[in-house]
């Protein structure tokens, strides 16, 4: 049986196409790559030459793709994945390892608690959890524009799991659950002399404000809260700012104030007695929990793994839920 003979131009132009047409921007691609931005240029000319076609518009100020070149961005993005997915498959699997992503309040809260059942279920299968706050969408970063994109390799993960809006071109994407915003306090918090009976009591006690989301126009906080409470009487705006989840968890544990909290993080503390919900009055919050991965490794046994898992344990305790109201 003959070989096949692929005619391809020069694995080091596409590399360069592709970085440009993502970055936009040579030198970008050049700092990316680790060449010089006249390394790019050269690489791009000589595609083009082999192509017959223009693929960018050479601006004063910027770098615009033509339509030949958006025309081809996306298989030759799809090219690359496949081959980062046959490099990567081989080396996990001689490592054995899985890496997985995640907002650190969602890691700490929600997920590593459940860890031992995975691990139990998969003993093959090595988890290695990564927690960053660039796992959360910020306001003009990730809300992916036109020519932006999530890249995991960037993160070294295989699975992701975001809090945002859902919108990664080019990634398979699962919703795990979208949460809702809910106030919770230490059980010693509220006093005869302080009580927590109706939402106005709020006014004599400290707002602890979760600035997870750092776009006020996307974030819920303790205004949209009271306004839904009927509640015109309180200064939403005084308390304590923090700029993640976790931190704000932990000063409505330790008895600083009342937070507005993701109900899933919060879910096992109030079970355990740590901490209690004054008022079942909650506010949807514009961001889900995502499951973002590429393509190319969703076949993956450790993925498919992860995957399964992952939301079979978001689906049980939305059932639990649903079962207990």
């Amino acid at each position: 049986m003959s070989a096949v003979t692929y005619r391809l131009p020069p694995l080091s132009a596409m590399r360069a196409f592709e970085s440009a047409a993502r970055h936009l921007s040579f030198k970008k691609a050049a700092e990316e790559l680790h060449v010089t931005p006249a390394a790019i240029s050269q690489q791009i000319k000589a595609l083009e030459s082999y192509l017959g076609v223009s693929l960018f518009c050479r601006l004063t100020r910027a770098l615009e793709i033509t339509a030949q070149g958006r025309a081809m961005l996306p298989k030759i993005r799809e090219g690359f994945e496949c081959f980062a997915a046959a490099i990567d498959g081989t080396r996990q699997a001689v490592e054995g390892v899985l890496t997985v992503t995640a907002p650190p309040s969602f890691a700490t809260r929600w997920l590593v608690p459940r860890l031992p059942r995975f691990t139990a279920a998969y003993p093959e299968v090595v988890l290695r959890l990564a927690s960053s706050g660039g796992s959360v969408d910020r306001r003009g970063e990730t809300l992916l524009r036109d020519g932006e994109r999530l890249d995991l390799r960037e993160a070294g993960s295989e699975l992701a799991i975001r809090y945002g809006t859902g919108n990664y071109p080019g990634l398979q994407v699962e919703q795990i659950f979208a949460p809702d915003w809910l106030p919770v306090c230490s059980p010693r918090l509220p006093s005869a002399q302080r009580p927590l009976v109706v939402p106005q009591d709020l006014a004599g006690h400290v707002l602890i404000h979760d600035e997870t989301i750092d776009d006020e126009e996307r974030q819920p906080g303790w205004r949209e809260w009271l306004a839904s409470a009927g509640v015109n009487t309180v200064d939403a705006e005084r308390g304590p700012r923090f700029s993640n989840a976790v931190l704000a968890v932990e000063a409505a544990l330790d008895g600083q104030g009342v937070a507005l909290a993701l109900k899933p993080l919060v879910e096992a503390d109030v079970a355990a007695g740590r901490l209690i919900v004054p008022f079942n009055i909650a506010v949807p919050s514009p961001y889900a929990y995502f499951l973002v991965m590429r393509k190319a490794v969703a076949h993956r046994h450790s993925v498919a793994a992860f995957r399964a898992w992952l939301l079979d344990e978001a689906l049980s305790v939305q059932s639990n839920r649903a079962a207990s109201v």
